[in-house]
């Protein structure tokens, strides 16, 4: 069964965003020195910037994550129900550094993004934006895919100036 691509993500926004409400948690695969990947459980928060997608994820920087993604960029988020309703994001990450940035993370996850999606940082740094455990880790997807499970429709959007699967 093949895939159906979407020229834009507003195609498919409304279905990934709902899987991201449904489920919450999700996957975040990272790659290790050896091209080997890793995977960890995570909480994103997720808005619409510029008709895209743009995931953040809270944490704390710990040495293997920094080392993971400063070596090599490319993640995976993922999420799955057991109704099998999965969504994918595969994007570029980096740490985001800029403090009013931080701070304007720190709300999404309060407010929730998508709405429901979140929760107060303050559990986990109590020291707000600027607790010197607190990072943000963007991600920009260059591949986004919902799969509905009762038929097994997928849907992919990529950007333009992506390639396309196989091309890459």
């Amino acid at each position: 069964m093949s895939a159906d691509r979407v020229d834009a993500f507003a195609d498919l926004r409304d279905e990934f965003f709902g899987y991201v409400q449904d489920i919450r948690y999700a996957t975040l695969v990272t790659v290790d020195r050896l091209n080997r990947p890793r995977a960890r459980v995570l909480l994103p928060v997720w808005e619409e910037v510029d008709g895209r997608p743009v995931g953040w994820i809270a944490a704390f920087p710990t040495p293997v994550k920094t080392a993971h993604v400063r070596r090599n960029p490319h993640v995976t988020v993922s999420y799955w129900n057991p109704r099998q309703n999965a969504a994918f994001a595969d994007s570029a990450a980096r740490w985001e550094e800029d403090m009013d940035e931080k701070r304007r993370v720190w709300d999404l996850y309060v407010q929730g993004g998508p709405p429901g999606v979140g929760y107060d940082p303050a559990h986990y740094w109590n020291g707000g934006p600027q607790d010197p455990g607190f990072a943000i880790l963007r991600m920009d997807p260059f591949r986004v895919q919902v799969l509905r499970g009762r038929d097994l429709r997928s849907r992919i959007w990529q950007p333009a100036e992506q390639p396309l699967d196989g091309d890459a």
